[in-house]
């Protein structure tokens, strides 16, 4: 358990500058912000300390810049939504490495907020440099880390940073990360539902393994069902197949008895192309020539059968290539039957990446318990993985 950002309650935050690691890695196109969840997910923490008195200073890592600073991912394209959605001013701060960068802190006014040109931009940051690492240190009086979906990572402004300024806690986004994933899903009410899909069985293999002894099912679903498809003898045709895991899918399956629940069919096309003529079809009926692109009808009324009936859902990973109709109905479906399952009283939590932007945009984030912000972060955390920058933390 890691000391959170409320337990400073007793302690003076008024004047403090307040280091806040964020995440806001978010999807841009054309200069324009396509998903803004992740920046309006750190909100809670940057208002708390606004309101407290405390000068924030907030810290990002943005894109995977090449040899140094390239204007294509600077985090300066966001000041004008951070400050949109907080109705306040937000400075900039071009190097937060530089020398002159601490005088700058220090004469920010109470309650204030600045944002920091991106972390990536000194190569320091992803090797954990030490000096870049006290350099960022030296922004603040306090460290808070609200972002989780960096936390996988031991860098300079996640792990190195931690080390040096105390107290360094979690933000209230980190704290809710921890609790959904950790508590709900440790502790979970039953029947536990896993919810798996996908392209590859390989990226899945370590959380499959980790959740087999603790849930009731998994249901399979995405291309990575191909690959225990031919691991049952059928013939998938031209469909995504990982060759050298199917001995590997043979042995789950053996393992994991009628706990693993593939589907019943598929949603199959000659070819991946928006508004293609696609049929449905059994799961040992896919032709050659043909590809799975999606689960079928018949699959997403049992998958919404169980996830009905479970008392906790956990998903990551989409049923079908969701971002091209009309194979995008099966991950619509899972989504919309989560947030019934919600609506009955079932926690339902959405383990980032592919799985949360599809939730993002069936307008369902807000019908589930928690939507994670980490999609990476979230399978290393389940998969009993360490997190660098959770355990980086001040224990509780």
């Amino acid at each position: 358990m890691k000391r959170p950002l409320r337990s400073l309650e007793g302690v003076r935050l008024d004047g403090q500058r307040a280091l806040v690691r964020v995440d806001f890695n978010v999807p841009v196109k054309n200069g324009r912000i396509t998903d803004d969840t992740r920046i309006r997910a750190a909100l809670p923490t940057i208002q708390y300390l606004r309101e407290k008195g405390a000068r924030v200073i907030l810290l990002s890592h943005f894109g995977r810049p090449k040899g140094g600073p390239d204007p294509a991912y600077s985090l300066k394209p966001l000041l004008l939504t951070l400050e949109q959605l907080l109705a306040t001013p937000v400075a900039f701060l071009d190097d937060p490495a530089a020398e002159t960068a601490v005088p700058l802190t220090r004469r920010m006014s109470r309650g204030s907020l600045m944002l920091a040109e991106n972390t990536r931009f000194h190569p320091g940051e992803e090797t954990n440099d030490p000096e870049l690492a006290r350099r960022f240190a030296a922004l603040g009086d306090l460290y808070v880390n609200d972002a989780f979906g960096a936390a996988h990572r031991a860098h300079a402004s996640t792990e190195g940073v931690a080390h040096l300024v105390k107290p360094a806690v979690a933000g209230f986004l980190m704290e809710k990360e921890l609790k959904y994933l950790g508590d709900a899903l440790g502790n979970p009410k039953r029947p536990f539902v896993a919810v798996l899909g996908g392209a590859k069985v390989s990226g899945k293999i370590d959380l499959i393994e980790s959740l087999l002894p603790k849930v009731d099912e998994i249901l399979i679903g995405g291309a990575m069902a191909c690959t225990f498809f031919r691991a049952m003898g059928l013939s998938v045709g031209h469909s995504l197949v990982e060759e050298d895991r199917i001995e590997m899918a043979r042995q789950l399956l053996e393992r994991a008895g009628e706990k693993l629940v593939l589907p019943k069919g598929g949603v199959i096309a000659a070819e991946l192309r928006e508004g293609i003529t696609s049929i449905t079809v059994p799961r040992d009926r896919i032709p050659q020539g043909f590809s799975m692109y999606d689960i079928d009808p018949a699959t997403v009324k049992d998958f919404g059968a169980r996830i009905r009936s479970a008392g906790t859902v956990f998903w990551n990973g989409p049923m079908g290539v969701f971002e091209t109709p009309p194979f995008d109905a099966g991950t619509r479906a899972v989504a919309m039957t989560m947030a019934d399952a919600s609506a009955r009283g079932a926690i339902t939590v959405v383990g980032g990446g592919d799985s949360a932007a599809a939730v993002v945009r069936a307008g369902l984030a807000d019908h589930m318990t928690h939507v994670s912000t980490g999609g990476g972060a979230s399978l290393e955390f389940l998969e009993g993985k360490v997190l660098p920058g959770v355990a980086a933390l001040d224990d509780a």
